[in-house]
């Protein structure tokens, strides 16, 4: 590999820091065997291979008691149990599976939740998401004809134009020459393989392929440097098939192709240093209302000139995510009717989507930092049509609370949450919060409905994303990160991932049971 193991973890630690992942991976790594000659019809993966076909195969009914035995046993520990659903999902689906790569988007959250639990509580998010995980993989009837098989990596080109190449293979819809390209790439250095991968990643401001690229990258540092082309393997696949399915349906390109190049030739961003400005809470309060309230080319133009005048990438990102924010405590009736804000609002959405770019802006290239936080804002800026309503909690909302003592509102905020009063749910958190309280126990609270509630698929990932943006937002605006958590988490309780009322998240109640825990 051109950059050795040391220089790679570096990298990963680097830009996972403030995710609170660990920085060191598996010693002695071998090569993957997806690089395995193409006549071997499945994929191999040493010594997780048994819990991977476990995951794969086992009836979901009877999962969860074979994961408690082994975890009570020392057989397996929660990291492995990730390791080898990461392995599972991205064999089964390749990231062409709705629910597939929700799921792989949920395990790396799950996981760093478990880290905030006491020990005994530690394998509730784990296997939550594992009993999701494997349901689909049964219910799904993929497991009989896996997506990824073994791939042969091709002869690569000068290295100054791979992202490009990869980008063209990609728009070509040619599965097999992307799928070699990137083995290749992977083959010679997984760090200059990701940044060539995020060139297609930025082909479109879809939340799901920044996040699955995003939360893939971050799994290398639980499943081991071996196994990092299966992971971000999906990511090439998943975008090969949303350029598929956009030529299929006769869809015009999207509009950042053109946008994109334009910007940063006008601007020269590529040729200019990076900037390190960090402006004054003010600027940050008309940018992120700017973003929030313009179009997407107009948004756009705005974040590209900002760079231009040197503006630094984790302000322009710290405005974007903030503006994101706006989304969940503006959203007024959805089109369904609805006010629900949970699972694909365009808040949620938005958050996620800005917070991966701001981490993989940490480590990856100025080209691909510049270009992401262009595509992140653009994303957030095509829900504009939230700027009507004014944010929760409107003033109804806090007049229904009637304390201002810390425990009082944290209880009176779990209530709503369990009514689905977004309204006074986010006026308790918002009056705790001015009072001066800690946030930890917010945090703690919010905790375990992402633990108890399905979330529609969002509930691990949106808690971590608000943990996150909640540590790099300045202290002017960052109580409003857990606000709209709290209308998230009240919008979700309860309801599974057809939107159905009163449920609990499958497997939950079982893991408690089996654990002999409560939450």
């Amino acid at each position: 590999m051109n950059r050795n193991r040391r220089e790679f973890l570096e990298n990963v630690g680097s830009g996972m820091l403030i995710a609170g992942l660990g920085s060191s991976l598996t010693a002695n790594l071998g090569i993957s065997t997806a690089f395995a000659n193409e006549g071997v019809e499945s994929l191999s993966f040493g010594k997780l291979q048994p819990l991977v076909g476990l995951l794969q195969e086992s009836p979901v009914e009877k999962l969860q008691p074979i994961l408690v035995k082994k975890l009570k046993s020392g057989d397996a520990d929660l990291r492995q149990l990730i390791a080898a659903a990461a392995l599972a999902n991205a064999e089964t689906f390749g990231g062409e599976d709705y629910v597939g790569f929700h799921t792989e988007m949920a395990l790396l959250p799950a996981y760093q939740i478990a880290q905030e639990l006491p020990k005994e509580q530690q394998p509730l998010p784990v296997l939550k998401v594992l009993y999701r995980n494997t349901h689909r993989i049964q219910e799904s009837g993929w497991a009989k004809n896996k997506v990824l098989k073994p791939v042969s990596p091709a002869e690569l080109p000068n290295a100054n134009h791979r992202g490009k190449l990869l980008r063209q293979a990609t728009r070509a819809v040619d599965y097999e020459h992307a799928e070699r390209l990137f083995a290749g790439q992977v083959k010679e250095s997984i760090k200059d393989a990701y940044d060539s991968l995020l060139w297609s990643v930025q082909d479109n401001a879809d939340v799901h392929r920044f996040v699955l690229a995003h939360r893939a990258f971050g799994l290398i540092s639980i499943v081991g440097e071996q196994d990092a082309h299966t992971l971000l393997r999906q990511c090439v696949r998943f975008c090969l098939k949303s350029e598929q399915n956009r030529k299929e349906r006769k869809r015009a390109e999207p509009p950042v192709r053109k946008l994109i190049p334009k910007l940063l030739d006008q601007y020269g961003l590529l040729e200019r240093k990076l900037g390190t400005r960090r402006p004054d809470d003010a600027w940050f309060a008309e940018m992120s209302q700017f973003i929030h309230t313009h179009n997407p080319e107009e948004t756009m133009d705005a974040i590209a000139a900002a760079l231009h005048d040197g503006i630094s990438i984790e302000a322009i990102g710290e405005a974007t995510s903030l503006a994101a924010n706006q989304l969940v405590l503006r959203q007024g009736k959805r089109r369904d009717g609805g006010s629900r804000c949970h699972g694909d609002s365009p808040g949620v959405h938005s958050s996620d989507s800005i917070n991966a770019w701001r981490n993989m802006a940490r480590i990856t290239t100025k080209r691909n930092a510049v270009v992401g936080m262009l595509v992140g804002a653009y994303h957030v800026a095509q829900f504009n049509n939230h700027t009507e309503s004014e944010p929760f909690p409107l003033e109804a909302h806090r007049e229904a609370v009637k304390t201002t003592d810390a425990k009082s509102l944290l209880q009176e905020a779990a209530a709503a949450i369990r009514e689905n009063d977004q309204g006074r749910a986010t006026a308790a958190i918002q009056i705790y919060g001015e009072q001066g309280y800690a946030p930890r126990p917010v945090f703690q609270l919010m905790r375990k409905f992402a633990i108890s509630e399905d979330g529609r698929l969002h509930g691990e990932k949106y808690y971590r994303t608000v943990t996150e943006e909640y540590a790099t937002t300045r202290p002017a605006f960052r109580w409003r990160q857990l606000v709209a958590l709290a209308r998230v988490t009240a919008s979700s309780y309860g309801y599974n991932r057809q939107d159905a009322a009163g449920h609990r998240a499958p497997g939950f109640e079982e893991a408690c049971r089996l654990l002999d825990v409560k939450v």
